[in-house]
């Protein structure tokens, strides 16, 4: 390989993960570095060629690399979900897109002047959402309710639907004879359906067999499993255009809830591969954008992305949540947020090779409306979305619910104790025995290591806004509370000692989080406590019994763990505070059973 090529293919790589730090490290949507790097790096300077680099096997890398990072969507899809927001997802990929796509294409028309067809095909390429966009959002966000997972699954599920749209309106402009093209969308629909859902029914099925009777490797399953996506995605494209979306989608449903096999090793490894596709992907398509088209942007462009934003998402979500028991703050939250991500940008870029090789005039300017549309909407919805949210009563200013990163049994006391004080909870643990105890004990929980890449896309943090790492682990509870930091803030990131030794051990003071409740408990010593006629109990406090009488109702060996103040301002007990609780708060404890003598709440 020629040394430029080899600079270029190192530098894609560079860029893009360097983006995706740097917006880790300030909290911007990752999108916005990386489409600025992609533009600096081609239209800008010119350095980076993506054409001439990657020759015809550009579009086969793209459409692979966005089959792996659907097939990852589709594994956060949880059937348990539907029964909730099941009605409301049907009508925004279905009434809403269909409202999107035609306020969209009536925009590119009469504001950007483009002939109908090249108005409609552009208006199918950005009825999708983008989940690789959204999922970020509504980690920073946060919103409580059904909105925030109705996003995700609109998010994912969109955009095959998109793409199969996408696919019908290129063969009517194709063909262009109204009969003939009607009898071929019928056609290329059912295809679509039957090819690309039967495929990606056969491969998880497969993967679920191999898995089932240990004939893969633990070594070799995520391999695995990118070769069947891949080959899903071929076999299922050759047969009918971009039905392999369809096909990776469901592949990727299907392996998420079936109950057979463990996949969280497969889902790890795509949570850390769509990184870096993620970051070549859009490092490449922005640096194809034509510097001479983009310096011709004006007011046109302009008016058609506030059309967009103001016009058709807002109708689309009206329209689609008539009859829905959603308040008009739901409805308004879910009207502003749409953001276009990595799938619009690649199948304009597909579509927009296929349309000028058929010649077609105007083809050149579907991908740069694509980046532009996509820029404005992460830009606006990432920057105003989070103040939205919470003048609108969709995201807690000042949630109080506690995530628990560990499931054992004296957690499990804590956290019923919580929830039935009226405070959300959220256990997550990779302990398969002790999530199931922890459901039937009618708690919310995630299975899965909390240090995973993707995790913060697929838990419901609404509601939350304080973490408690419990788990034995030492490092790995400091790792967790580095992580949710920056969500929480440090001063709402709490940490269990794994042993009583570690309370004195200062050597990694500064990376661990607050120290709860005495330097005399640790994980073993709670575990043993309640292992020994100990129980979680809240007691109120009062002017007739306060926190003296507390004390000598329970004896010295009684641990306070959380106080509720008026107003239900929840305060864990930390080693450094000594806990006050004044009159008309609740004190939750850890007391010996034998000493109950007070009414508890």
């Amino acid at each position: 390989m020629p040394e430029s090529g080899l600079l270029q293919l190192a530098g894609i790589v560079v860029l893009g993960v360097a983006a995706q730090w740097i917006a880790w490290r300030v909290g911007l949507p990752s999108i916005l570095l990386l489409l600025t790097g992609g533009l600096l790096a081609g239209p800008v300077t010119g350095w980076l060629k993506p054409d001439a680099l990657f020759g015809e096997l550009l579009a086969p890398f793209v459409s692979l690399s966005v089959a792996l990072i659907l097939f990852e969507g589709g594994l956060t899809l949880k059937l348990s979900e539907l029964p909730k927001i099941g009605g409301l997802v049907r009508n925004l990929v279905t009434i809403g897109a269909a409202i999107t796509w035609i306020i969209t294409a009536a925009a590119a028309h009469y504001i950007l002047g483009l002939p109908n067809s090249l108005s409609a095909l552009l208006a199918a390429i950005l009825v999708v959402t983008g989940p690789t966009v959204i999922g970020p959002m509504l980690r920073h966000i946060r919103p409580t309710g059904v909105v925030g997972p109705a996003l995700r699954w609109e998010g994912i599920v969109i955009d095959p639907i998109g793409a199969l749209l996408t696919v019908l309106i290129f063969e009517v402009l194709v063909i262009g004879e109204a009969k003939e093209a009607s009898v071929h969308i019928a056609i290329a629909l059912l295809k679509t359906v039957f090819v690309g859902g039967g495929l990606g029914l056969l491969a998880a099925g497969l993967m679920i067999l191999l898995l089932k009777r240990y004939w893969v490797a633990d070594h070799l399953q995520s391999a695995f499993a990118v070769m069947l996506v891949m080959a899903s995605f071929a076999l299922s494209d050759s047969v009918q255009h971009e039905s392999g979306l369809l096909a990776v989608t469901v592949m990727g449903f299907v392996l998420a809830n079936q109950k057979q096999v463990e996949v969280e090793q497969i889902v790890e490894f795509k949570e850390n591969l769509q990184v870096l596709l993620l970051s070549i992907l859009f490092i490449v398509l922005a640096a194809r954008l034509d510097p001479e088209v983009l310096s011709s942007f004006g007011w046109r462009e302009v008016g058609f992305v506030l059309a967009l934003i103001l016009v058709a998402r807002p109708a689309a979500v009206f329209v689609s949540t008539m009859g829905k028991s959603l308040e008009f703050g739901q409805r308004v939250f879910l009207s502003w947020m749409a953001p276009r991500g990595i799938v619009a940008a690649a199948v304009a870029s597909v579509f927009a090779i296929r349309l000028e090789a058929q010649g077609m005039a105007g083809a050149e300017v579907l991908v740069p409306i694509t980046f532009l549309t996509i820029i404005a909407t992460v830009a606006v919805y990432g920057l105003t979305a989070p103040i939205l949210a919470h003048r609108l009563g969709v995201a807690e200013s000042s949630p109080q619910g506690v995530l628990f990163v560990g499931a054992q049994s004296w957690v499990r006391d804590m956290a019923i104790v919580l929830q039935r004080e009226g405070f959300r909870v959220l256990l997550v643990d990779a302990n398969r025995d002790n999530i199931r105890e922890a459901r039937m004990a009618g708690l919310p929980t995630f299975h899965g290591s909390i240090l995973a890449e993707q995790v913060l896309d697929k838990i419901e943090l609404g509601g939350l806004g304080k973490l408690i790492a419990s788990t034995p682990n030492d490092w790995v509870n400091i790792l967790t509370v580095r992580r949710f930091a920056r969500i929480f803030g440090k001063v709402n990131c709490f940490q269990v000692m794994a042993r009583q030794s570690d309370n004195h051990d200062d050597r990694h003071r500064y990376l661990r989080g607050r120290r709860l409740w005495s330097q005399d408990v640790s994980h073993a010593g709670m575990a043993s406590r309640l292992a020994s006629s100990h129980e979680v109990k809240a007691t109120k406090i009062s002017e007739q019994f306060d926190y003296d009488a507390y004390q000598k109702q329970y004896g010295a060996d009684a641990i306070p763990l959380f106080v509720i103040h008026e107003g239900k301002k929840l305060e864990p007990v930390t080693a450094d505070e000594p806990v006050v609780p004044q009159p008309d708060s609740v004190l939750i404890g850890l007391v010996r059973e034998e000493k109950d003598k007070h009414d508890e709440r």
